[in-house]
C-alpha cells in the first residue's frame, strides 16, 4: 500500500471540513491558534513514517496526555490502579460533577477529567516530579528533544480550572485522593500543557500498536495484557461521549484532546495522529475525526 498517496488523498478530501468547528476558548491560550491547521502522520512499527500537513508543528497535546499517563501509572503499579478508577464508558461530558458525586468519589474512567487525576495522583506517589519524568518519557519515546510544558497553557489552566479543582476536591473528601489537592492540579494541568507534533505522537503512541514493547528505545513499558486494555479503554472511552460514534465511524482505539489532536492505533501495525484545532460539539477535532474516518474506509484497515 501506497500510504503517502492515501494519506494525499485524505487530505484532499477533508479540506472542506478544515478550519471549521470551534477552537478550545474556554482556555484562553488555546483560543489563539489558527482553525486552518491540520496535519495528519502515521508511524509504522517498522519505522517508516508518512505525513502530510502540518506534522511538525507543536500544539497542546491536552487530553492525549491521559494515555501516557495510563502507561506510566499501570506498567508501574498494575492492576491496583483499578481499585480507584473504574474501566466504564461515561456517556456524559468528560468535567461531569454529578456523575462523580452518585459514585462517591469513584471516576467511570481514565480518561475523563476525574479519573485522570486519580491517575496523576497515582504518579504524585511514584515520583517526586512526574511532570518532569512525563516529559523525559515522552522525549525519549518521541525521538525529540524539543517536547516540553507550554507554561502559558498550563498557567492558563491553572486561572480557569475551577472545576477540575471541584473534582478533585469532591474525591478528597471521598478519600480517593492521597497527595494534597494542590499539587495534582499543578501536575494534571501540566501534563496537559504538554506541546507535541502530530509525528512526536504518532512515534510515542507506536508501543501501544506494538504490545507495550516501544519500537523507538526498544523498551517494553507494559505487558501484552496491559496494552490491550489500554487500546480497548481508547476504544470505549477515549472520545468523551462521542466514544460510541468514533468507534462506528473510525473503528479503532483512538484518544482526543482539546487541543485538536487525535491519537489512533491499529495494533500490530502503526500509529496515527492527526491534528486540526477546530472542534466538534462534544470537544473532538471535526476535520480529524474526518480524516481518520477516510482513512480506515479508503484503505480497509481497522480493528473490525
Amino acid at each position: 500500500m501506497d500510504y503517502q498517496d492515501l494519506l494525499d488523498v485524505v487530505h484532499q478530501e477533508v479540506r472542506p471540513h478544515i478550519g471549521k468547528g470551534r477552537v478550545a476558548d474556554y482556555i484562553p491560550a488555546l483560543a489563539r491558534v489558527p482553525a486552518e491547521r491540520f496535519g495528519l502522520c502515521l508511524h509504522l512499527l517498522d519505522g517508516r513514517e508518512y505525513g502530510v500537513g502540518d506534522v511538525d508543528e507543536a500544539f497542546s497535546i491536552q487530553s492525549v496526555s491521559k494515555v501516557f499517563a495510563l502507561v506510566l501509572a499501570l506498567g508501574a503499579l498494575g492492576e491496583q490502579i483499578w481499585q480507584r478508577v473504574g474501566r466504564e464508558p461515561s456517556g456524559n461530558p468528560f468535567n461531569s460533577l454529578v456523575q462523580l458525586e452518585y459514585e462517591h468519589g469513584i471516576p467511570r474512567n481514565p480518561f475523563i477529567n476525574a479519573g485522570a487525576l486519580v491517575i496523576t495522583d497515582w504518579l504524585l506517589g511514584l515520583h517526586a516530579d512526574p511532570s518532569a519524568e512525563l516529559v523525559a518519557w515522552l522525549r525519549r519515546e518521541s525521538a525529540s528533544a524539543r517536547v516540553a510544558i507550554d507554561a502559558e497553557v498550563a498557567a492558563s489552566e491553572r486561572a480557569h480550572g475551577d472545576r477540575n479543582a471541584a473534582l478533585a476536591h469532591f474525591m478528597k473528601s471521598c478519600g480517593n485522593l492521597q497527595a494534597p489537592v494542590e499539587r495534582v492540579l499543578q501536575t494534571y494541568f501540566d501534563h496537559c500543557a504538554i506541546r507535541m507534533s502530530c509525528r512526536e505522537l504518532a512515534r510515542a503512541g507506536a508501543l501501544l500498536a506494538n504490545h507495550g514493547r516501544s519500537p523507538i528505545t526498544g523498551e517494553s513499558w507494559l505487558t501484552r495484557s496491559q496494552a490491550k486494555q489500554i487500546a480497548a479503554l481508547m476504544l470505549t472511552c477515549g472520545t468523551y461521549d462521542a466514544a460510541g460514534d468514533f468507534a462506528f465511524r473510525v473503528g479503532l482505539p483512538g484518544k482526543s484532546g482539546v487541543g485538536g489532536g487525535i491519537l489512533a492505533v491499529i495494533p500490530q501495525r502503526m500509529s496515527l495522529c492527526v491534528w486540526s484545532p477546530g472542534l466538534d460539539p462534544r470537544g473532538n477535532s471535526l476535520a480529524g475525526v474526518e480524516a481518520l474516518e477516510r482513512f480506515t474506509t479508503l484503505s480497509g484497515i481497522s480493528i473490525f
